[in-house]
């Protein structure tokens, strides 16, 4: 299984960027989906998830400028940034995971946000 990432880049403040993650592979089509950042010296932290039901789940620093969607026949999710911050600086990546059986756990690349105040 393999999981492309596109659609990083360089940002003024303000500005928007939508990220894309598409799934290749034998990935069973029900699974959960998110989005994750790691900014310079801090840990990985959850941006939003979409439940394998569709409940979706925003990081508070983000709701209300992000929004996650995804398209299961593509295997494919997004993320829409708006009103992008000097702090969304981060590398994003993408998750496809899956709790019950048969559990898998697979993750993007990473891609590059930068936005510069």
């Amino acid at each position: 299984v393999q999981l492309v990432e596109s659609g990083g880049g360089l940002v003024q403040a303000g500005g928007s960027l939508s990220l894309s993650c598409a799934a290749s592979g034998n990935i069973f089509s029900i699974s959960s989906t998110g989005w994750y950042r790691q900014a310079p010296g801090k840990q990985r932290e959850l941006v939003a998830d979409i439940g394998f039901g569709g409940t979706i789940n925003y990081a508070d620093s983000v709701k209300g400028r992000f929004t996650i969607s995804r398209d299961r026949a593509k295997n494919t999710v997004y993320l829409q940034m708006n009103s992008l911050k000097s702090e969304d600086t981060a590398v994003y990546y993408c998750r496809f995971y899956r709790t019950w059986p048969p559990t898998y756990d697979y993750w993007g690349q990473g891609t590059q946000v930068t936005v510069s105040s």
